[in-house]
């Protein structure tokens, strides 16, 4: 059983990538939750009617020990699964101004996006190795590469996995593993429901916000046997506003 991890696979673009990996190419999802456990099943509805297979699988990534236990207890249940595709998608945002910002809303953002990185991706390395193919890919901001004023957590926390996965790209490239990052703008999704889309789709040369599935498209071309040669990438997917 070949199978993908898709962290915070509840909800927006983390539903529209599992249903992608399982739909195009085949994979058995392991859908990733922390709190939400309606809608990771709802996502897990929605592959099932498309004839895909996969399962909820509860843990916050920003706790190894979570991590840990979750993933053990599921790996020794499937001593014969594959994981092949790891995609780091779960992040949160606790905005405002840096000189107010709280020493919690700094470390929640940072445990979530960079400590979770660390925590999954550091639980199969070895496993990703061993069978000589892999793919890595983590989603992270056009925060992270540009900086946006008042996220100064979330735009170090999706940073710090910029440099991670350029680094780790380099040690890993001869076995075959491929770690690569999606740097989404300004795409419709919970996470951007309470925006005012008409004035600030103004600053996009697209003049619109992007969907989910198109997000999705490029995770599921970056985890497919066609982007073998793309390592240490980090793809922008913003309808130009920042290139």
């Amino acid at each position: 059983m070949k199978c993908a991890l898709v962290t915070g696979g509840s909800r927006g673009i983390g539903r529209a990538i599992c249903k992608k990996l399982a739909g195009e190419l085949g994979y058995h999802v392991l859908i990733n939750y922390q709190g939400n456990e309606d809608a990771a099943k709802e996502t897990l509805v929605a592959l099932q009617g498309e004839g895909a297979t996969g399962e909820i699988i509860k843990f916050d990534v920003g706790n190894a020990t979570e991590v840990k236990e979750a993933l053990n207890i599921w790996s020794e249940r499937h001593p014969e699964a594959i994981v092949e595709v790891i995609v780091n998608n779960a992040g949160i945002t606790k905005d405002g101004l840096f000189m107010w910002m709280l020493p919690e809303d700094w470390s929640a953002v940072i445990d979530v996006s960079l400590q979770g990185f660390y925590n999954v991706t550091h639980f199969f390395i070895q496993k990703l190795l061993r069978q000589r193919y892999g793919r890595i890919i983590n989603v992270v901001s056009v925060s992270g590469v540009k900086g946006t004023a008042g996220q100064v957590n979330y735009s170090a926390a999706k940073a710090g996995v910029v440099g991670a996965t350029k680094a780790l790209a380099q040690e890993i490239a001869k076995r075959n593993v491929t770690v690569n990052a999606v740097a989404p703008g300004f795409i419709r999704s919970d996470m951007t429901a309470g925006m005012n889309e008409k004035e600030l789709k103004t600053l996009i040369p697209a003049n619109r916000f992007g969907e989910v599935e198109e997000v999705a498209d490029l995770v599921c071309f970056l985890a497919s046997k066609k982007a073998g040669y793309i390592t240490g990438e980090i793809i922008n997917i913003n309808g130009g506003i920042y290139t």
